[in-house]
């Protein structure tokens, strides 16, 4: 080996450490618990393994309050999809990690997340492919695959009442993009399984995914989510005030069914979301010459006519908000920033260097309306001008997440 690669290696060695360093610096790790219980109520992951959480405890004033946040991975439309899921962290508990990193919206240290260091964090694993909403009964004796996501909310969430949860204060349900999509499809139930006089509100990390055409002009995402919910046996799981009036699978889209939520709601998304970009509005489905590939991978190759496109995505993306409805009890911190998931990364959750509309921090935002400090109801100008973006760079490699 030369010199100048020995330097080479050494200088990546060190940013490497220094990395680490930051990384434990600004988080923690916390152990998995995984609840048997729930296996003799046929709650259960898609191969039939338990369901699993990480809970770190709340200490101090914040000690009956409690952060319930849901983990994200997409969703799995058919028994294809469902079995490519089942033997991995997706779809069994058997594969998760026995420990994870916790920061942003779930860490533990004042100065990196203000508002909630030290309530009782919870993060739920995501193993049922259906954002928690599936309950059928039958389980084929091929596939062996079971379809249980509601049973598997309510049994991790009767679990986390029996260590606390009874007694809080302060309760918050929150995800990230699948996980943002339970924690809306789930707000109220979350409430009403908690003491009357405990303040609720709920948190949506891009979640809120929109039914519009995709590059070519068909209506995919519109036929994924018909084709989930019909797999998962999710109708009878998807809110009433929703599903009496239309298509049950159109029901898994916030903007027809967020309105009638009772509890309140912040939507935490990007108005240029980076998978809604690479999986609703161009799939490669609609892209068969990848044309779009350079476009997904890094914003700033896209086309002007490309940029014109999602232009056109985030208006229709900002239409969808509208399904909100205009009560005080809603806030939205919606940035034009080309990003997924921003509660669970310190550096776009609270950090000198975050994205802020109107000089705030998403976490600052939160805190205030979490606490009533002061309402936030913000969009932003269209791209590029938000220079506090964190806008995602892809693996050229990788492909979309279908």
């Amino acid at each position: 080996m030369d010199r100048k690669m020995r330097e080479t290696l050494q200088k990546w060695w060190c940013i490497l450490a220094f990395m680490l360093m930051l990384l434990r610096a600004e988080s923690s790790f916390v152990d998995i618990t995984y609840v048997q219980s729930a296996v003799a109520k046929g709650a259960v992951c898609l191969d039939g393994s338990p369901p699993a959480y990480h809970l770190d405890r709340g200490f101090g004033t914040g000690i009956n309050n409690w952060l319930v946040h849901i983990e994200g991975g997409g969703w799995c439309n058919n028994v294809t999809t469902c079995l490519a899921r089942k033997n991995n962290r997706l779809g069994s508990s058997k594969q998760m990690a026995k420990q994870i990193v916790f920061s942003g919206i779930l860490s533990n240290k004042a100065k990196f997340n203000p508002d909630f260091y030290n309530w009782n964090r919870v993060k739920v694993r995501y193993c049922d492919g259906a954002s928690f909403t599936g309950d059928v009964e039958a389980v084929n004796p091929v596939t062996k695959l079971h379809f249980r996501g509601a049973r598997v909310f309510l049994a991790v969430m009767e679990d986390l009442l029996a260590k606390g949860m009874r007694n809080a204060e302060n309760a918050i349900l929150s995800g990230c993009s699948a996980g943002g999509l339970t924690a809306i499809l789930h707000c109220d139930n979350f409430k009403a399984l908690l003491p009357m006089g405990t303040k609720v509100k709920c948190f949506s990390d891009a979640g809120y995914f929109i039914n519009t055409k995709d590059v070519s002009g068909a209506q995919h995402i519109e036929a994924f989510y018909h084709d989930v919910v019909t797999t998962h046996g999710s109708a009878k799981n998807l809110p009433r005030s929703c599903t009496l009036k239309m298509k049950p699978s159109l029901c898994f889209f916030p903007q027809y069914m967020a309105r009638e939520i009772g509890t309140p709601l912040f939507i935490i998304n990007a108005a240029y979301d980076s998978w809604q970009i690479k999986n609703i509005l161009a799939p490669g489905v609609a892209d068969p010459h990848g044309l779009w590939h350079n476009c997904k991978t890094d914003i700033v190759k896209c086309s002007v006519s490309q940029l014109q496109v999602m232009q056109g995505f985030r208006l229709e993306f900002l239409k969808a908000l509208n399904g909100l409805g205009p009560s005080r009890s809603r806030g939205y911190f919606i940035n034009s920033c080309y990003a997924h998931c921003q509660t669970e990364m310190q550096e776009t959750w609270f950090r000198s260097d975050s994205p802020k509309l109107n000089d705030k921090t998403i976490a600052r935002a939160v805190g205030d309306w979490f606490y009533d400090r002061s309402p936030f109801q913000r969009g932003d100008c269209p791209y590029p001008c938000d220079k506090t973006c964190h806008n995602r760079v892809f693996d050229p490699q990788e492909h979309s997440l279908e």
